[in-house]
């Protein structure tokens, strides 16, 4: 029956050329343009729905990445106490292990966010996440050994492979295509809250003995927050749509857009649904077939974020900063209060610049920045000059993260993709994320006592700069406008 019903809507639809297509949606919606979401140049659009209103929502689902930075870096200031305490002290490979388990239980989780997603919905995913966030929180707490905290370390990372595909898809889909780009930003400015959290709660764990077990219980509050939270906040409309709940779909935008705007949005999810949705994605669409561009698109923009190195910088920062003389507790708090200040001028600029120049200007922010660290790991300078280079190296190179590479990507991806394999290509970008992100975890340490600093920043920086080359000639820009142009316009023939 629901077959019937969207061949219907969609007898008239034809395959044409992206801008025949976006000009036709333009003259049909009598905007000259402009979709009914986007700010006119006062910033005041009459057809511009109340932001206010999603607001709460995606709040709600940003402490799915708080949850996500406090548990990236919870190890970070306690790892030489953990160490002490479970007994294996000095062995990196080990220390490595906290930090990698977790990533490689975030691979696992990723490649099936997309089908649990799809499946249950973006809320009662989260809901499902919070179990395993909860239950490995509790595990590490009390666990006696190095096995118990791996296991604790594995199950959290399951959740975090689930938690930031789903946050970004779920925000994404129940924001204003006028503010998605700020709202969007919420999940960075998550992170990095819950990083700065996981460094003024690790603070004590030096002088207290087994204050690192009170860490992994804290972060146990705001995951039931969540589940509980997340009861009472709106469904995806998206969703729902695809599912055949239509009725379902209009009262949940009228909850996060106002009755007056319900129409519209209805209308501009029917013209890119053309009714394929009810057939199961094929795994092969994703690889190699019709969608293959931009998945590889999205996976290698992933790839890139993480094969810069920030990630490194996260997870080992107390390292490096303690062999240029500098505390690790004030590091710790540098790297994440210019992270956050990074990510506001984000969520700022989002709208204004647009996503593909914000990433552009990043990477390459990151690439001078790391050619920095790489001088101060050379003979060419000494003294007071390698403190003042590596600190301020980091420091720059986290800045420029915050303000690209970090919060768009995650934004970017589920804007580009059409809804019908949103979830599912999401989840094999993720998985892709995770990999890369698991294995810098892992032989960073190593990497950098074998090749020395010089060479691997180098190698960190090289990566920067393919990543300029490849948003300049791959990335589209999305600013402004709604996810329906967006798939139209992308839509292979």
């Amino acid at each position: 029956m629901r077959g019937r019903q969207r061949e219907q809507n969609h007898t008239t639809y034809k395959r044409a050329s992206s801008k025949d297509r976006l000009n036709a949606q333009d003259r049909e919606d009598g905007l000259g343009g402009n979709s009914s979401y986007v700010q006119n140049e006062s910033g005041k659009g009459p057809g511009n729905p109340p932001w206010i209103r999603s607001l709460p929502h995606v709040i709600v689902a940003a402490l799915a990445s708080f949850l996500f930075g406090y548990h990236l870096g919870v190890v970070n200031g306690t790892l030489e106490s953990i160490s002490l305490d479970l007994r294996f002290h000095g062995d990196t490979m080990a220390e490595g292990l906290v930090v990698s388990t977790c990533l490689g239980g975030a691979f696992m989780g990723s490649t099936i966010s997309g089908w649990i997603a799809d499946g249950i919905g973006r809320r009662r995913a989260f809901q499902l996440c919070a179990i395993p966030l909860i239950i490995g929180a509790s595990i590490s707490a009390t666990s006696d050994g190095l096995g118990g905290m791996l296991i604790g370390r594995f199950l959290v990372g399951t959740a975090m492979g689930v938690s930031p595909p789903v946050a970004a898809l779920y925000i994404t889909e129940v924001s204003p295509a006028f503010v998605r780009g700020t709202y969007g930003s919420f999940t960075q400015i998550a992170t990095c809250l819950g990083l700065i959290a996981s460094f003024f709660i690790g603070i004590p764990a030096k002088d207290v003995h087994r204050w690192w077990r009170i860490c992994f219980w804290v972060s146990t509050v705001p995951a039931a927050l969540l589940a509980l939270l997340m009861e009472f906040c709106a469904e995806s409309p998206h969703w729902l749509f695809k599912r055949g709940r239509s009725a379902e779909a209009e009262a949940e935008f009228a909850k996060l857009l106002g009755g007056l705007h319900v129409k519209s949005a209805m209308s501009e999810l029917s013209k890119s649904d053309r009714g394929d949705e009810v057939d199961g994605v094929k795994l092969s669409e994703l690889l190699y077939g019709r969608h293959f561009r931009v998945v590889f698109i999205g996976s290698a923009l992933l790839a890139l974020q993480q094969l810069s190195g920030i990630n490194a910088v996260f997870y080992f920062s107390s390292t490096v900063f303690k062999s240029a003389g500098v505390p690790s507790d004030i590091a710790n708090m540098s790297v994440g209060v210019v992270n956050l200040s990074g990510s506001i001028v984000a969520m700022v600029l989002m709208d204004k610049l647009g996503r593909k120049g914000l990433l552009l200007g990043s990477f390459m922010g990151m690439a001078m920045s790391m050619a920095m660290q790489a001088v101060a790991g050379s003979t060419v300078v000494a003294g007071s000059s390698v403190v003042y280079l590596s600190v301020g190296g980091v420091l720059l190179f986290v800045l420029s993260f915050a303000m690209g590479v970090g919060p768009v990507p995650g934004l970017l991806l589920s804007e580009i993709f059409p809804s019908r394999i949103r979830a599912k290509a999401m989840a094999i970008c993720m998985a892709v994320h995770w990999v890369i992100n698991f294995f810098v975890g892992l032989l960073f340490l190593r990497m950098l006592e074998q090749l020395g600093s010089l060479i691997l920043y180098t190698i960190f920086a090289s990566f920067c700069f393919v990543g300029v080359f490849f948003v300049r000639n791959n990335v589209v820009e999305t600013k402004g406008k709604t996810l329906q142009e967006i798939e139209m316009a992308l839509l292979p023939a």
